[in-house]
């Protein structure tokens, strides 16, 4: 009899202990909540639309380190100097018409004269012989830029492959209007010219932008938006009447 009542009153007492455990979770979940910080200032401005989607600094989408630094201008003297320099070759090669053969045959030239002379004159003068030092390229180094730019040009392979293959269209249009774009603007310039207006406008656009970020983001947001609206209206009306599915399965 003892043992049905102690039974009887352990059925009873299991609802009460359910209702308080829930009680007790919903207490904590809403302390919890109470406790919760509204969201930093930083977190707030991470939500903010950046150009291209990004989520970094302009500093490590350059890559950080030095490179990055001579393009934002952190050091103006280094940037000068590499601008000023680029600057030189292009007048010489492109203005003066310079040949790149000459150019370094003049410059070995001088350096070997140089380090003659130096190098004789100095029984003479009672000067220290000069210090010239082994130069070798190590083979880690040669290895790791040959691995780097196999790789990058597998992945452009395989890019290229997918496109070729017709898996996504608006990536093919993309690809082919970006090719005709550099084609007309290859007729414009040589080769050498277009290479220094691409690295002037690295040393250029992206201290600029990194100036102006909080003023170029919202117009660009604007422009991306418009842009968007167009191609879905090309889609709708040009891109989804290509009967791309029909040709995959006559490929495949």
């Amino acid at each position: 009899m003892s043992d049905e009542i102690q039974k009887s009153v352990a059925e009873e007492e299991s609802p009460m202990e359910k209702i308080a455990e829930k009680i007790h979770d919903h207490d904590s979940s809403s302390s919890e909540s109470e406790h919760e910080k509204p969201e930093s200032p930083s977190a707030l401005k991470a939500k903010i639309y950046r150009l291209f989607g990004r989520e970094k600094p302009v500093h490590k989408v350059l890559g950080g380190g030095l490179p990055a630094d001579v393009f934002l201008w952190r050091d103006k003297k280094l940037s000068a100097a590499v601008l000023g320099v680029a600057t030189a070759i292009w007048v010489l090669f492109e203005l003066v018409e310079y040949h790149l053969l000459s150019l370094v045959c003049h410059i070995l030239i001088f350096s070997l004269a140089a380090l003659f002379l130096m190098s004789n004159a100095h029984g003479v003068l009672n000067k220290p012989a000069p210090k010239i030092p082994d130069i070798h390229i190590k083979e880690e180094h040669f290895i790791l830029i040959v691995s780097a730019l196999r790789n990058e040009m597998n992945q452009a392979f395989v890019i290229l492959r997918s496109i070729a293959l017709g898996r996504d269209l608006k990536k093919f249009l993309m690809v082919v209007v970006g090719l005709w774009i550099i084609s007309v603007v290859g007729n414009w310039f040589n080769f050498l010219t277009l290479v220094y207006i691409c690295f002037v406008l690295l040393h250029t656009v992206p201290m600029l932008y990194e100036k102006h970020e909080d003023k170029v983001d919202p117009v660009a947001e604007k422009t991306l938006k418009e842009l968007r609206k167009h191609y879905m209206v090309f889609d709708e009306k040009v891109l989804s009447k290509i009967p791309v599915a029909s040709l995959k399965a006559k490929l495949g």
